[in-house]
């Protein structure tokens, strides 16, 4: 057993606070990781405080990680010791079922082993995520970091960057395509990217005319402030996809007149029921799409990373002293990040 520390919550109210635990010793398709850096996503703190109703704690969170391999079991293949690798939501699957078969280990039908917060399918221990100094993870759900990615920014990618990739290239967005992209936070900033990556015309559409400068950095083509009823009016029928990253209930009607028809708008950030109601007209008489997409399958994940290397893609981050979590839990609800915090993970021992 590897011994370890992290930073964890024991209740729902309770703070995150340093934990000593233990690692399993390898497996002979396992690799052991020392983390380096770890993102924190907005769904760390929905698990921490048990806003979905199913966190088992302790819950130690972190499903964006970047680290270094220091050993590997005997039926490892695909990384050695030394190499710089990823972990993100998925730590296994039942790799049997038809969805793993397909590479969509998300999708897994007995239900995929996340990150942190599952039952362990070998022991039934509680995973632990990736706020502490180490990880020990089966090969098939480690990433390789391409060399060009700076390693701190690209954390995030193994969520956020995952999350937005997979299904712009799932609904097949091309060059010249028109792309909508709702919401600008962690994941709206790297919808952006990637589609203006893929060739599309990309627009954001914000309800803050204040965000339009910092949507053009990021490379937006237009932007649409969704409040105002005149530029809304003038963008009806006019977009092939719309990405969805906004996390709370709002009205998909007014932006579904926005797509042509066969048009798609797929929610990557919702996970609630859709309040106010939908109006299947606007499906139905222009036969758009509503469609949900989920993170993405590991084969996929390594895709998206080899092409945000291709691309110069990474994440905006600003670095976090892990002493400062529950600060920086306090800001993410806020939205006062620009746009992911990453952990260095040197903070823990210092």
């Amino acid at each position: 057993m590897y011994n370890a520390i992290g930073y964890a919550t024991q209740t729902p109210t309770a703070p995150l606070t340093p934990m000593k635990f233990t690692r399993r010793d390898p497996r002979p398709d396992d690799v052991a990781i020392e983390i380096l850096y770890c993102g924190v996503c907005h769904s760390d703190i929905h698990q921490a405080r048990n806003d979905w109703g199913f966190a088992v704690y302790p819950v130690m969170p972190g499903h964006e990680i970047v680290g270094k391999v220091t050993a590997v079991g005997d039926k490892v293949t695909k990384h050695r010791v030394g190499d710089l690798v990823g972990v993100g939501c998925m730590v296994d699957s039942c790799r049997e079922c038809s969805a793993c078969k397909e590479d969509l280990e998300q999708y897994c039908l007995e239900g995929a082993t996340m990150t942190y917060c599952t039952p362990d399918r070998v022991d039934g221990s509680n995973t632990m995520g990736g706020y502490s100094d180490s990880i020990v993870v089966s090969e098939h759900f480690v990433v390789r970091i391409p060399e060009k990615l700076d390693l701190a920014s690209a954390a995030p990618l193994l969520c956020a960057g995952i999350t937005t990739y997979s299904p712009l290239q799932h609904y097949g967005v091309e060059a010249g395509d028109k792309v909508g992209i709702l919401g600008m936070g962690g994941l709206g900033h790297m919808g952006i990217k990637f589609a203006k990556a893929m060739g599309a015309e990309v627009t954001l559409f914000t309800r803050s005319e204040a965000k339009a400068a910092e949507a053009y950095r990021q490379g937006a083509d237009h932007v649409i402030v969704s409040t105002d009823p005149q530029q809304m009016k003038a963008a009806a029928d006019s977009f092939d996809f719309l990405l969805d990253t906004i996390p709370v209930p709002h009205d998909l009607n007014p932006y579904l007149e926005t797509l042509r028809f066969d048009g798609v708008h797929i929610l990557v950030g919702l996970i609630e029921p859709v309040e106010p109601a939908l109006n299947a007209f606007n499906l139905v008489f222009k036969r758009r799409v509503l469609a949900g997409s989920l993170i993405g399958g590991i084969a996929e994940t390594q895709e998206m990373l080899d092409f945000s290397a291709e691309h110069g893609i990474t994440c905006d981050i600003e670095m976090l002293d892990i002493k400062n979590i529950n600060e920086a839990f306090e800001r993410v609800v806020k939205g006062d990040v620009k746009y992911r915090f990453v952990i260095d993970m040197k903070t823990l021992k210092a």
